[in-house]
């Protein structure tokens, strides 16, 4: 006779769990890829080809199975972001937006325009007699 499971699920959730460090990144992984799958199955007549195929051979068609059985496989796999190293980045990025503004503001100190060289070139008038 053949070994029985005991539970419906297959692949077995502490399978699972091993590939990733919580249920609720299991969770998160699986819903998103499912969504992916499932959009990559209702883009098959449009022939956009923007959403990445199934990566297992599954003998089920529903997207969260299909899911599962690339994360037990380690096909859909996820990458944890320190957040120290995610505020380096912002921290970089901003800098660099402050650098370029500056850099504009400078070289648009250098360069008068027409009309402001033109009024700089006249010659101030007396506003009167001076006091003294």
């Amino acid at each position: 006779m053949a070994q029985g499971r005991l539970t419906l699920m297959d692949p077995p959730i502490e399978d699972l769990l091993d590939k990733v460090d919580s249920k609720f990144t299991l969770v998160a992984l699986g819903a998103l890829r499912a969504r992916q799958v499932n959009a990559y199955y209702n883009s098959l007549g449009e022939g956009l080809g923007r959403v990445v195929p199934p990566q297992v051979a599954s003998v089920s068609g529903k997207p969260l199975s299909i899911a599962f059985e690339e994360i037990a496989a380690s096909k859909a796999t996820y990458v944890r972001i320190d957040p120290e190293e995610l505020a380096a980045q912002a921290e970089a990025a901003q800098a660099e937006v402050v650098e370029a503004e500056l850099s504009a503001l400078e070289g648009g100190l250098g360069q008068a325009s027409p009309e402001e060289a033109a009024t700089s070139a006249e010659p101030a008038e007396d506003e009167g007699p001076a006091a003294g």
